[in-house]
């Protein structure tokens, strides 16, 4: 069975930040880092090379897959930040309604600045979506 690519390591995570071109990216950065750490009471920790997660979990598919993953976290794209959350799908929906400008995908929400959402709600997705995972993976 393949091994996980993405997975948590010792990289910096300011550096990573840092190392973003676009200033208003990297401010948004930075204040997504202080929105995650505060909802999930977890320090970031940056997960492959460009991911930033925050806590974890260890999950095991029927397939026999299993693996490490993130509870919550953000990717800094160039069109977009990726944000990833474990939203049931009425959760999903209630709180996507309030969130703000994003793009849907089927396992992440895009956005792409942090003025075009409801902080509040974001912090309501982190804290549902750890909750969600606590309960499928205890």
């Amino acid at each position: 069975m393949a091994k996980n690519k993405t997975t948590e390591n010792n990289k910096d995570v300011a550096a990573f930040l840092n190392s973003i071109t676009d200033e208003s990216k990297r401010k948004d950065s930075f204040e997504l880092v202080k929105i995650f750490e505060d909802a999930s009471a977890h320090e970031a920790k940056m997960w492959g090379t460009a991911i930033v997660g925050f806590g974890s979990y260890h999950y095991k598919y029927a397939s026999g897959h299993e693996g490490d993953a993130p509870l919550a976290g953000f990717s800094p794209r160039k069109d977009a930040f990726a944000l990833y959350f474990s939203l049931n799908n009425d959760d999903r929906e209630r709180l996507l309604k309030t969130f703000g400008k994003h793009k849907s995908g089927k396992a992440c929400v895009y956005i792409k600045k942090l003025n075009d959402i409801n902080t509040s709600i974001l912090k309501e997705m982190i804290i549902t979506s750890i909750a969600e995972i606590k309960k499928l993976y205890p």
